[in-house]
């Protein structure tokens, strides 16, 4: 759902080379786009070959041991170990793609896997921004390939819907994060035990907090059940409402049960990248005017405060015109991508080419 930079590339890539000989805009030739596309493959399976005959079903693949890396077994990295939950996620997060690469038989197997392998019922706390994006938005995304293709890919007339069953379990164990005052949810739950060991929980980064509403809603959407939409709308609402209301910038980090700004300073890199992102697709997913009007709101301020052509400076919120830092973190490359998705195509390109 929330796709990364790399997926976009295999996509442009293989959007790129038309199967009929008509012009395309571009200065590349079709022997050239028909290179960068097999390079493209071949990238991804070296990468997904490796995990699944070094890792599987491990999370994720440790490059140097050739090993998998197991939440709670292997050494402790911190914070970035919250992505992990014992869960496969590498896998995963590559079902989309391989029906992308068109490998229907490997998407097969690699479906039937996750149902024989993948389970939620861990006594372990995770990120609920990461198990979100990647887990939940991983299942959905197969569970709709999976129906669409049932019809037209002989081996995949078994499947009857059992990804979107995984995908509601997760969700409903992602449910006790929103429990809050605000209805901001906690950066962190347990998947066994949600909110229990986490009383301390008071901040979360505005990107956590708002990189909600296209999976939940899509899950809401797909089992019947409103209230995982409810609570990410909520969510997005209250984030709306404590902008700050003369520059329409947001802060990167909030307390989640005042709802008050821990961290003012604005940019469009970590902390902040994906709200952006989740107001204008929340928009095209869902069609709610109310999205797109938020998403210009932000953009424009965006335009006149933080974009200094070609690079991107994090400023106040409070006090937009004032420098809050010098540099570009590497997170903000999303943009450009998100401005061709609006069709703000010249600063777009400035931006890209810098970066």
């Amino acid at each position: 759902m929330a796709y990364c930079p790399v997926l976009l590339v295999f996509i442009l890539a293989f959007v790129c080379v038309s199967t009929e000989d008509e012009p395309v805009p571009s200065q590349m030739t079709k022997a050239e786009r028909i290179q960068l596309r097999e390079e493209a493959r071949s990238m991804f399976y070296h990468a997904y070959d490796a995990y699944m005959d070094n890792a599987y079903p491990a999370d994720e693949l440790m490059p140097l041991s050739c090993k998998g890396r197991w939440r709670g077994v292997t050494p402790s990295r911190g914070d970035m170990d919250d992505v992990l939950g014992n869960f496969s996620l590498t896998l995963v997060d590559s079902l989309d793609t391989l029906v992308v690469m068109g490998d229907f038989s490997e998407f097969n197997r690699a479906v039937r896997l996750v149902l024989r392998d993948v389970s939620f019922d861990h006594d372990i706390i995770v990120s609920v921004f990461e198990t979100n994006i990647r887990m939940l938005g991983g299942l959905l995304s197969a569970h709709v390939l999976a129906t669409a293709l049932r019809s037209e890919v002989p081996i995949l007339r078994w499947y009857d819907g059992q990804l979107l069953a995984l995908a509601e379990d997760l969700g409903r164990r992602l449910l006790p994060a929103f429990n809050t005052s605000t209805g901001i949810p906690h950066g962190r739950v347990n998947l066994r035990h949600g909110l229990r060991g986490l009383s301390e929980s008071r901040e979360t980064c505005t990107a956590c907090a708002g990189t909600m509403i296209l999976e939940m809603a899509a899950l809401s959407r797909l089992t019947g059940d409103p209230v995982f939409e409810q609570k990410a709308h909520r969510a997005m609402d209250r984030l709306w409402m404590i902008r700050h209301r003369t520059s329409d910038l947001m802060g990167t980090v909030i307390n989640i049960h005042s709802g008050d700004w821990v961290r003012k300073d604005s940019g469009v890199g970590a902390g902040i990248d994906s709200y952006y992102e989740y107001c204008l697709k929340a928009y095209i997913l869902l069609g709610d005017e109310k999205y797109l009007a938020r998403f210009t709101r932000h953009y424009n301020a965006v335009m006149k405060y933080i974009s200094r052509p070609p690079v991107m400076l994090a400023v106040h919120m409070h006090r937009p015109h004032l420098q809050s830092r010098n540099f570009m973190d590497a997170l903000l490359a999303f943009w450009p991508g998100l401005q061709v998705l609006l069709g703000d195509v010249r600063p777009a390109v400035e931006t890209h080419e810098m970066l």
